[in-house]
Parts: C-alpha cells; sequence; structure tokens
C-alpha cells in the first residue's frame, strides 16, 4: 500500500491543465519528468521517511515508557528543534541548510538536558524522572522560542518561523534528502533489528535482566536511535504533530501488541499517512497548506475515534 500511495502521488498534483499525469505524457513532456523528478520524487520520499521515522520512534517511547500518550518529541526533541531553527532565523541565517543544521543540533540539545536534568532528580523512578525532565525541558524552549518570535522582524523573520513551527515539505531538494539519509537508515536498522527486544524492555527490569538484557544499555541504545530518526526528520519538515502519537496506537489495533508486528505496521502506516496528508497540503488549495496543520486535525479525529472505541493503554 505505501508504494501503491507513493507511486500515485507522484502522478497526482497540480500540473498545468492536467490533475493526474499519465506515462505518456511523462514520455512526451520534458516540464512533466523534471517536475516528478526533481520535486515530487524527492518530496514524497522524505513524507514517506517522516512518517515512517515518527511512527518507529513513537512505538519504541511508548512501549519503553508504558505510556500511550508518549511521542517523539516529549524528550525536548521537537521544542529544542524549533528553538534551534527560530535562532538561526532571527541571528544568524535564513539559509535553508544553517536552519536544519541548527534545529538537529538544539534537537540533540533537548535529549542532553532532559538525560541531565533526570540524572539530578531526586523523585521516583528513572522512567519517571525522565519523564518530568523532558516536560520540564520542552517548557523552557518553548519560552524560548517564544521570546524569539516576540524579537523577531514581524515583516520577514515572523513569517518564517511561524511557517516553519506548522511544519512543510515544500522546499525539500535531493540535497536536503541526501543529508538526513545517513541518520535515518542507520536508526531506523538499529530499531527495525531490535523490535523484539522491546517486548521484554516493557517488562520490569528485573525480569528483562533475568532474560538476557541489560535493560538500561538497550534502552538508552533505542532512545538514542529514535531521537536521532526524530532529530532528522523534523530538521527538514518542521513541527509536524500527532504522528508518533497516534500511528502506534493504530499499529497495535491493526497487529497486536507484539512489537515485532506492531512496529513495522506503524512505520508502513506512518509512511501512508504522511503521503496523502501531503498529498492534500499540495493540491486541497490553490496555496500549499502546512502538513502540521493537517497531520494535527487528522489526527485529533483518529485520537478521538480511539477513545470512544476502545480504552488506550500498553498492552503487556
Amino acid at each position: 500500500m505505501l508504494l501503491l500511495v507513493t507511486v500515485l502521488s507522484l502522478l497526482f498534483g497540480r500540473y498545468p491543465g492536467l490533475v493526474l499525469l499519465s506515462p505518456e505524457r511523462l514520455a512526451d513532456d520534458e516540464l512533466a519528468r523534471r517536475l516528478v523528478l526533481n520535486l515530487r520524487l524527492p518530496r514524497l520520499i522524505t513524507a514517506a521517511l517522516l512518517g515512517i521515522c515518527l511512527a518507529a520512534a513513537g512505538e519504541v517511547l511508548q512501549v519503553i515508557f508504558g505510556n500511550p500518550l508518549v511521542e517523539p518529541g516529549f524528550l525536548g526533541v521537537s521544542q529544542g528543534a524549533a528553538f534551534g531553527a527560530a535562532l538561526c532565523i532571527v541571528f544568524l541565517n535564513s539559509l535553508a541548510w544553517m536552519v536544519q543544521l541548527s534545529a538537529a543540533l538544539f534537537a540533540f540539545l533537548g535529549l542532553v538536558f532532559s538525560y541531565f536534568l533526570a540524572r539530578r532528580m531526586h523523585y521516583g523512578g528513572w522512567v519517571l524522572r525522565l519523564v518530568l525532565s523532558g516536560i520540564a525541558v520542552s517548557a523552557l524552549f518553548s519560552a524560548a522560542v517564544g521570546v524569539l518570535k516576540y524579537l523577531a522582524d514581524p515583516l520577514s523573520q515572523l513569517p518564517e518561523i511561524t511557517f516553519w513551527l506548522l511544519g512543510g515539505l515544500w522546499s525539500i531538494t535531493w540535497a536536503q534528502l541526501l543529508a538526513i539519509l545517513p541518520a535515518v537508515i542507520a536508526g531506523l536498522l538499529v530499531i527495525y533489528r531490535l523490535r523484539w527486544r522491546l517486548n521484554l524492555l516493557s517488562l520490569e527490569d528485573q525480569t528483562a535482566f533475568s532474560l538476557g538484557l541489560s535493560p538500561a544499555r538497550e534502552r538508552a541504545l533505542l532512545l538514542g536511535c529514535s531521537v536521532v530518526i526524530t532529530a532528522a526528520v523534523v530538521s527538514v519538515s518542521g513541527m509536524v504533530g500527532w504522528v508518533g502519537l497516534i500511528v502506534p496506537h493504530l499499529g497495535r489495533r491493526l497487529f497486536g501488541a507484539d512489537a515485532r508486528y506492531a512496529l513495522p505496521g506503524a512505520m508502513l502506516i506512518g509512511g501512508i499517512f504522511t503521503v496523502l496528508c501531503d498529498d492534500l497540503a499540495r493540491t486541497l488549495l490553490a496555496g500549499e497548506i502546512p502538513l502540521g496543520i493537517l497531520t494535527s486535525l487528522f489526527g485529533a479525529v483518529v485520537f478521538i475515534l480511539l477513545m470512544s472505541m476502545q480504552r488506550l493503554g500498553i498492552q503487556r
């Protein structure tokens, strides 16, 4: 389904005079070929990777923390990326590669701040401390983004910050896709190969240790890979919410609680979801709709349906 949706999306859009390009038109029309190969193809691959990464990270975090309301940005990653992008736009330069680099850097700093703050806390267990520190760091970065928006030039810098925070893939090129591809592929491979261990890491540490795992080390590895892939895709897409929160629930509902099947299922659903949302974002109106608006809209609708149809929870 993901491959079918992606191929059809390559041919679907606002080409002059046509809604759906035919293979014959691609063979005869040089402009159509350039449109498909240089604009739509890197954008659609990035959209699919965005959904796959956010869904995989959400599944890992929800299972490890045993919390169905955890999403990839709760450790300060998303808000850190937003602060890095806004800081670069206001004080440095609004060049795309500099904004991406700054966003990725502060996304990692958000995780580091959350980790060290959790180490300094003396309340509750490690998981609870990490959750509380992530909430605190996200709030600090969110406040800092508000300050930067206040200082930004309202005619040039503020609109750019606002559009980045809304999320979108309108500026994606092959160079940007290739820049994030190594981190994304490496992180996804580690998560996919260790997906069966998520079943054990959802248990108590003593039980997981008795079954041959090193819970602290393997939990840190999976969390680190989740942050890496989230920071990579967010650095080029901006803030795209609800994918990492809702899609893992759909994966578990369709494929069961076993992470060996729920994780790849959620990854595929996430890719399909973001590709379809991006199709609507670029074709629904004459002007492009920010992707983050559509993912939040449809994600909230699905969340309401899930809340009304079943009891949310992590099955162990």
